[in-house]
């Protein structure tokens, strides 16, 4: 069998009893996975020439590549093109200037804010609160929809157990159940009801699927993943997403398995587009069908188009290989004309859903240059939300309003930009207001203070020239506020760090103002979790604030002077140090685990066992107390049960605050060996002080099982461990017995 025969229509990564059986040879698109019918879309897919067809299969990133394509008619979309009046002009060639009249679809990175950015969604996912993704999403798709955009690639939803890789701040941080909710919340903010309303885009679930696992945390690299893994960390948040009625799905850059996203049939056919039934459209990522060339997948651009059609990708980003070869396919039999009018009834029905075939123009009158006055406090009450306390001695904080002097010390203490962080806002205007900077949140938040602004170091570089300057100013103040961590360009794509301690001198900084005995702390503007063992055994308090949006930093001054009282919660565990990563909460057991009074057992000879700060951890400037656990019953059936757990949480301080109760399942003795523990529910819960409310968690069969290496889902019989409290390290504890 020749290279190219083999490679045609790559089918699948495991066969049904878990074997795999890479290559499947091409064939009619399965009935079980073909879009809704919709007769305007057959109308017009019965008129439409192959070349017509191809062309709405390719998707261009630049006006003038658009324009080339339309003046063939071979044109399906454009994306990071900006300004109404722009995209206008490139749809009215669409839809007044070719034979069918098919209108363009416009796509942007609309990732945490089109023009007013919130918080980076690493943040976000901190918040435990999935009203903060849907106000962002909200505020995004109104901003961008009025200004021309129909389509957002996001929510990215890649679960990862790896700080290195850039994209972490992308995400919702390691846990499947965080993720799925924070994921369905933002796909809803987008689309609403009805994403062809004038305020809503067409969502894009990505990236499908295991990006999260790149080895080494380097960006792009290969995932290899046990079946049951794939399925049971995952996939779950894009199952949820796909239920919730997510427009469309973005291939991932890595290979599954051996198998790479763009020409896995197993992930994108059999699992996205049969066993989830999705009927939306898949895109590929930025030139992700011509990188099947130099995965080893494909010998060329032939090969490549020839592979990931049939395995499920509907929409080719930037390369060419649909257009150029897909006649000659066709002609060869390595790809059918079912696979094409499947791919291209996908888009033109997500095109009828947005409405572009009434309304294909936005009006120019609206376009969104600038934040409007409503957007503004909704991102500052965000990122409020989403800030956690990690740690507060004495405690420092909440500072006193009365405060005489503030010294703020730090590279990022007067930054702009690098507050938004990764993927800011790239629509019209959204740099012409740059974040509020932290020396002015403090300022506005203590007016009759002095306060002054040292930035002591760089964020990189070896240069301490600047450290006396700083000592000076602390040494003045009543107090210091350290403002340190990454630029917005440390995180993000193609953004993986080796080391992820604080950068440059930071740290020597923080050591510098302590040495001055004066009152500190220390905040943090980072895209991912930082291995910070200096600061925790050094700095009275820390705060850590993210990459917070446009208003950084009076989110930041509302939380150091107590007008907002911190409440968010680590999505994500920190590492003590690089060489302890992976390391995540619902990790399983091993055979022997950590002990320390046994040598034999699995733990590091130089470090301390477990995370610096757990999943779930966060602190309040008030105190609670979670107790009363209670289960409405011992026993639940494996089909149809239910039962209620119920906790009471109690403010046991002297001011109001919000405390995130968690529920954690871990299932002791099952055929999969089962994490330790699993999130399966959470609750914010506001309190007055002295208050209390019980809280109720509803579990069913679907909370306790679990995927088996042949992708079954399995509920089996027996023992199941309940633990309630305010972080992964919960000592309430009760169980049930599955029947």
């Amino acid at each position: 069998m020749n290279r190219r025969s083999l490679l045609a229509g790559v089918g699948g990564l495991f066969a049904a009893g878990g074997v795999a059986s890479v290559l499947a040879p091409a064939a009619a698109a399965d009935p079980a996975t073909r879009p809704d019918r919709d007769g305007r879309v057959e109308a017009l897919l019965g008129k439409m020439t192959l070349e017509e067809k191809l062309g709405q299969l390719q998707l261009v990133g630049t006006e003038d590549l658009a324009r080339t394509s339309l003046a063939t008619g071979q044109l399906g979309g454009v994306f990071s093109v900006v300004g109404a009046a722009k995209l206008n002009a490139l749809q009215k060639i669409a839809v007044e200037q070719t034979r069918l009249r098919i209108p363009l679809i416009f796509g942007l990175d609309v990732i945490h804010g089109y023009t007013t950015n919130f918080p980076i969604p690493l943040a976000q996912g901190a918040s435990f609160d999935p009203g903060v993704a849907a106000a962002d999403a909200t505020v995004a798709a109104k901003e961008a929809r009025r200004s021309g955009i129909h389509w957002t690639y996001a929510p990215m939803m890649d679960v990862t157990h790896e700080p290195r890789w850039g994209r972490i701040a992308e995400g919702y941080g390691e846990d499947p159940y965080l993720a799925s909710k924070m994921a369905v919340a933002k796909v809803r903010g987008y689309q609403g009801d009805d994403y062809s309303s004038p305020d809503r885009l067409a969502a894009c679930a990505k990236h499908f699927v295991a990006y999260g696992g790149a080895e080494g945390g380097r960006d792009y690299n290969t995932v290899d993943v046990s079946l049951q893994r794939l399925h049971n960390l995952y996939l779950p948040p894009f199952k949820a997403s796909v239920e919730a009625g997510v427009a469309t799905v973005m291939a991932s850059f890595n290979t599954i398995s051996g198998v790479p996203a763009h020409g896995n049939g197993y992930v994108l056919h059999d699992v996205l587009k049969g066993a989830y039934g999705f009927r939306g459209f898949v895109v590929s990522d930025y030139t992700g069908i011509e990188e099947l060339i130099l995965h080893g997948l494909a010998g060329d651009g032939a090969d490549a188009a020839a592979a990931a059609l049939p395995a499920g990708v509907d929409m080719e980003m930037v390369s060419t290989n649909y257009v150029r070869y897909g006649k000659q396919l066709l002609a060869e039999r390595r790809i059918t004309r079912d696979q094409i009018d499947d791919a291209v009834r996908r888009i033109l029905l997500v095109k009828f859903k947005l409405g572009l075939f009434e309304r294909p123009y936005v009006d120019e009158s609206g376009e969104v240059k600038a934040p409007s006055p409503a957007a503004l406090p909704a991102s500052r009450q965000a990122a409020g939300r989403c800030m956690v306390l990690l740690k507060n001695d004495g405690p420092v904080l909440p500072l006193a309003k009365s405060v005489r002097s503030v010294a703020v010390v730090g590279p990022l203490g007067a930054a702009t930009y690098d507050l938004n962080g990764t993927w800011a806002g790239l629509g019209t205007g959204a740099w012409t207001t740059p974040p509020v900077t932290v020396v002015d949140g403090i300022k506005a938040a203590a007016p009759g203070a002095t306060v002054t602004f040292t930035a002591g170091c760089a964020v990189e570089g070896a240069d301490t020239s600047g450290f006396a300057a700083a000592q000076q100013a602390a040494r003045a103040a009543d107090v210091t506020v350290v403002v340190v961590g990454e630029t917005a360009a440390m995180s993000g794509e193609a953004a993986a760090r080796s080391n992820i301690d604080l950068p440059g001198v930071q740290q020597q900084l923080v050591a510098a103002i302590k040495d001055t005995g004066k009152p500190f702390v220390v905040v943090l503007v980072n895209g991912r979790p930082l291995t910070i063992p200096y600061l925790h055994d050094n700095a009275p308090a820390i705060l850590e604030a993210w990459a917070p949006g446009v208003q950084g930093g009076h989110a930041i001054a509302d939380v150091l002077f107590g007008v907002v009282n911190p409440s968010g919660k680590l999505p994500v565990s920190f590492p003590r140090a690089v060489g302890q990563i992976p390391i995540y909460y619902n990790h399983e057991n091993t055979g022997r685990p950590a002990d320390p009074a046994n040598k034999y057992t699995s733990k590091y000879l130089d470090l301390e066992s477990g995370p610096l700060y757990e999943f779930g951890h966060g602190l309040s400037y008030t105190t609670f107390r979670v107790d009363g656990l209670r289960l409405s019953a011992t026993r639940m059936p494996a089909r149809g049960g239910r039962i209620e757990v119920s906790a009471r949480v109690t403010n046991t301080g002297a001011r109001a605050g919000d405390e995130v109760v968690q529920l954690y399942l871990r299932d002791p003795v099952a055929s999969i060996v089962q994490p330790v523990r699993r999130l399966r529910g959470f609750q914010r819960v506001t309190l007055a002080a002295g208050a209390s409310k019980t809280v109720s968690f509803t579990l069913t069969p679907e909370d306790v099982g679990f995927y088996d290496n042949a992708a079954k889902f399995r509920v089996e019989p027996g023992k199941i461990e309940v633990y309630v409290g305010t972080s992964s390290a919960a000592t309430l504890t009760a169980s049930f017995t599955v029947t």
